[in-house]
């Protein structure tokens, strides 16, 4: 029996933390998605009209969201994002390996309402049908409050939550749009926080407070759609290597540390992006019929405790 305060070693390690992470290969210049678990393929969104935000990352969690919505069965998946950088090769990625599934990207400022309005009208002119807006769209800051510019808060504000309100109003307003094809209102839409949002500490005050929004944003808009077979939820990750932490993951492979990143959750090891991307698709699909409403936390257990060193409970 371990003695008062310490914890036992565990007897085994994961796979993850055993074989550490698995190169994915390439596609054309891009590394593909890294992926942890198996395959997801079904028709779990099946002929599915999708607009995803945030979209344009190599490492990011709206490309694996891409590729999982394709992957399973989607009509239809429009990339957005603010940089078009990589959005043509995302592109080609997907039609390469989802030739029936169609693909648009649009380069666009997701806080931009104008912007928002259209892409979600052209869904509807195209598809008559709009059932899944994954409002992914943000960006970071690392910053103490007292040395911020209140521009700057500011906009942080219009990025992370703006962009989550425009997603939802027009959004809605589309998924209750019926049709022959879809005889009822319908739809999910899902945003983007984070464990920040949640819990102090785990983020700067500029970024926490915008991702608490989030999560109240689509609590409130959950009851506000009422009866509509509507459904709008959070998804909280924690540390996850996509591009906004890129800069953390390589200064920590350059010192020899990566290790140790996520060490204060339970798995003890930060995500890939797919793994947020597989709660996105459930979210998005029928299978979360009963789902809203809800801040889904994706982040190895962090979030359910308070961290501590293994081994010094006092």
């Amino acid at each position: 029996m371990p003695s008062p305060g310490k914890v036992a070693a565990p007897q085994a390690v994961s796979e993850q933390l055993a074989n550490g992470p698995q190169d994915p290969g390439m596609f054309e210049d891009i590394q593909k998605i890294r992926r942890i678990a198996g395959d997801s393929a079904g028709p779990r969104v099946k002929d599915k009209v999708v607009i995803v935000t945030g979209c344009n990352s190599v490492l990011g969690i709206g490309r694996a969201s891409a590729h999982q919505f394709a992957h399973n069965g989607a009509k239809a998946v429009f990339l957005c994002d603010f940089s078009d950088q990589y959005l043509p090769t995302h592109k080609r990625e997907l039609e390469s390996l989802y030739p029936n599934v169609d693909v648009h990207i649009r380069q666009f400022d997701a806080a931009n309402e104008d912007a928002v309005k259209g892409v979600v009208q052209e869904a509807l002119d195209k598809y008559g049908r709009l059932d899944v807006f994954f409002a992914n769209a943000g960006i970071a800051n690392a910053q103490v409050f007292w040395e911020e510019e209140a521009d700057t808060f500011m906009n942080m504000m219009r990025t992370n939550v703006l962009s989550v309100f425009l997603a939802a109003k027009h959004a809605s307003i589309a998924m209750r749009k019926t049709s022959a094809s879809k005889p009822f209102p319908s739809g999910s839409i899902i945003g983007t926080a984070s464990v920040a949002g949640l819990r102090s500490n785990a983020g700067a005050t500029d970024y926490s407070a915008s991702k608490a929004a989030v999560v109240s944003l689509m609590q409130t808009c959950a009851y506000q759609l009422v009866g509509s077979g509507i459904r709008c939820n959070a998804i909280c990750p924690g540390v996850i290597e996509t591009g906004m932490t890129a800069g953390m993951y390589s200064a920590a492979r350059a010192r020899g540390t990566e290790k140790k990143i996520g060490q204060l959750n339970p798995l003890r090891r930060g995500a890939a992006a797919d793994e947020v991307a597989r709660v996105a698709l459930f979210l998005g699909s029928d299978e979360a019929s009963y789902v809203n409403g809800q801040a889904w936390a994706v982040c190895g257990g962090l979030s359910a405790g308070h961290p501590y060193v293994l081994g010094k409970l006092s």
